[in-house]
């Protein structure tokens, strides 16, 4: 168990600019928290370079048939999970690519069972069911750094040779000495001490965004800033698939709709379909010689 104090947390110091927070208007605190609020843009900037090196490491990792997960315990934890499951209907990935991990499992998602965080080998036995190896990418998600169910994880992903990453606000974190990618978000204490729900859950939220965007975007699931390979499975989403076919290519809407229907409502093969006047079969094939990426297609004799 952990016995360090928790004053030596930079998450769990007292924020200043708080102080006699409970004594404050409604529109004092949401002004107070607006400002604090404020100040985690700039952190998460501070080490841009640090997360693009991790999302590159993720990218090869995808591209060598490895996954990404995502493990912490509770927000940390639930945030991992969010971004992950929104991966699936953005980059129409498989469910298996990136996965995120939470103490307690589906149970924590909705209620507060934190205690769980403090069993080092349930990771262990996690990342062991999912046949967790050497090609995958682990990224430890905790706001202090000290949760053991995400330190026991990160280590073990380390002996196997698998790239890890930590993400953390405090700048002892125990992740940063198991992990190659250090991403230490400095956002300083929180408005209400020791709520890392707040600006730590905040920078949190804008890391994994980068990470798995940024990765997606290098693999070829975006073309110009469209998310091509979207799965439209709603009304809403094949709306944005036909308006994608149709400002991408510039055809008539109609076109659009027919290449649409025509490549089995496939928004990225529709729109090579258009830009280069081939059938589905061809676009395809098109496509899985570019590695899925639409601006490395060559046409022959073109």
């Amino acid at each position: 168990m952990n016995h360090d104090p928790l004053e030596n947390y930079t998450t769990e110091q007292q924020n200043e600019h708080s102080a006699g927070l409970g004594s404050k208007s409604a529109l004092e605190i949401c002004t107070i928290i607006n400002t604090e609020d404020s100040r985690v843009a700039p952190a998460v900037g501070r080490i841009v370079p640090e997360i693009a090196a991790l999302a590159e490491d993720i990218t090869r990792a995808f591209k060598n048939g490895g996954r990404l997960f995502y493990i912490g315990a509770g927000t940390s934890g639930r945030l991992g999970v969010l971004d992950a499951s929104e991966c699936p209907p953005t980059y129409g990935t498989e469910p298996s690519l990136v996965q995120g991990l939470i103490a307690g499992g589906e149970k924590a998602l909705i209620s507060s069972v934190e205690a769980v965080e403090d069993d080092s080998e349930a990771g262990v036995s996690e990342l062991k069911t999912l046949n967790f190896n050497s090609n995958d990418v682990l990224v430890g998600i905790t706001a202090s750094g000290q949760a053991p169910y995400v330190l026991g994880a990160l280590e073990y992903a380390g002996k196997l040779g698998a790239t890890t990453g930590a993400i953390s606000c405090n700048r002892d974190s125990k992740t940063f000495g198991l992990v190659k990618h250090k991403l230490h978000a400095d956002v300083g204490p929180e408005v209400v001490t020791g709520s890392t729900r707040m600006k730590s859950g905040t920078a949190q939220k804008m890391i994994l965004n980068m990470l798995t965007t940024t990765a997606m975007v290098l693999w070829g699931k975006v073309y110009r800033n469209y998310m091509v390979d979207m799965k439209p499975v709603n009304q809403k989403l094949v709306q944005r698939s036909l308006r994608m076919i149709h400002e991408v290519t510039n055809c008539p809407v109609k076109q659009a709709e027919e290449a649409f229907e025509a490549s089995g409502r496939k928004t990225k093969t529709a729109i090579v379909m258009v830009l280069f006047n081939v059938n589905r079969d061809k676009a395809e094939e098109l496509l899985a010689e570019a590695e899925g990426r639409i601006t490395g297609i060559k046409i022959k004799g073109a």
